[in-house]
């Protein structure tokens, strides 16, 4: 029961949060910008991705029959695998943004028009959707039979490997160069926008610049390293699954924990969304007194 009001706590911020934020850009006019048109996107992958598992493992602490079918099993791999990835070029996209606002903030609206995010947004889902068919395909080629005990909470691909009565050999080396591709080309992207924009920022002459372009820039950055560091132990590096617990941890890190923080850190440091929802607070006290 104390896991599960920790858990329930947990997903009921991410959803508040993230559909929140999702609101907070659609109402507010000055939120229409590139940024948060991002933003909006990254916050429902957020929720969608733990909606795909939260809701599952709040069931399993609560009933004794904690049986999966294989169906259900395979669609929540399908569906987090669609999203995490998504997520993974998301914030890739979003630091080739930020690039394009430090750098070349004269031509920031010509060159981020409405038609190159929406490719942008749209190539980030294909992508995530392309990946997770194919690693899904691969796991459906394995063998199972009978009963079998996945040792996590949530269907994720190490878990149901172990329990195939196959040879795992071809579906693990598929996820392992995913992973590594799409971490080592999303990130070449990110630490290259990065590169440029500490540049740029450091030939400002006056002190106010620099702060408000690296102010822009951290919320994104600390996102960026819980992610891909959580991401990268867990898929990029071999030696990380000879524990369990670590897995099951990690596991937990990046579907339940990380889609709350993302709202948490982007709102708690930007000064147009702490603004439109002090707004909407006085709002609701005022319709309350009337």
């Amino acid at each position: 029961m104390p896991l599960f009001l920790i858990f329930l706590t947990i997903y009921t911020v991410t959803v508040l949060g993230n559909l929140g934020m999702i609101v907070i850009i659609k109402i507010n006019p000055k939120l229409h910008t590139p940024m948060y048109y991002f933003l909006s996107h990254l916050s429902f992958v957020d929720f969608c991705y733990s909606t795909a598992v939260t809701p599952k493992l709040l069931e399993n602490l609560v009933v004794e029959d904690r049986t999966v079918s294989f169906t259900a099993c395979i669609m929540q791999f399908f569906f987090a695998c669609i999203f995490v990835v998504t997520e993974t070029f998301m914030l890739a996209v979003m630091a080739y943004d930020r690039f394009v606002a430090v750098c070349n903030p004269l031509l920031y609206v010509v060159v981020m028009s409405q038609k190159l995010c929406s490719l942008l947004v749209g190539t980030s889902y294909s992508w995530g959707i392309v990946c997770s068919l194919t690693l899904t395909y691969f796991l459906l080629k394995l063998s199972f039979r009978g009963n079998s005990i996945i040792n996590n909470f949530v269907c994720e691909h190490a878990a149901i490997v172990s329990v195939s009565c196959s040879d795992p050999y071809i579906s693990q080396k598929i996820i392992l160069v995913s992973a590594t591709f799409n971490e080592v080309s999303s990130l070449m992207i990110i630490l290259t926008s990065y590169v440029f924009i500490f540049i740029t920022v450091m030939k400002m002459p006056s002190t106010g610049g620099r702060h408000k372009a690296f102010s822009t820039c951290a919320s994104h950055l600390t996102a960026i390293t819980i992610f891909h560091g959580t991401i990268l132990f867990l898929y990029c590096v071999p030696d990380s699954k000879s524990s369990w617990l670590m897995v099951k941890v990690a596991s937990v890190f990046y579907t339940v924990v990380i889609p709350m923080l993302n709202p948490l850190i982007y709102s708690f440091r930007n000064k147009d969304v702490k603004e439109t929802v002090k707004k909407l607070i006085n709002i609701e006290l005022f319709c309350n007194k009337m």
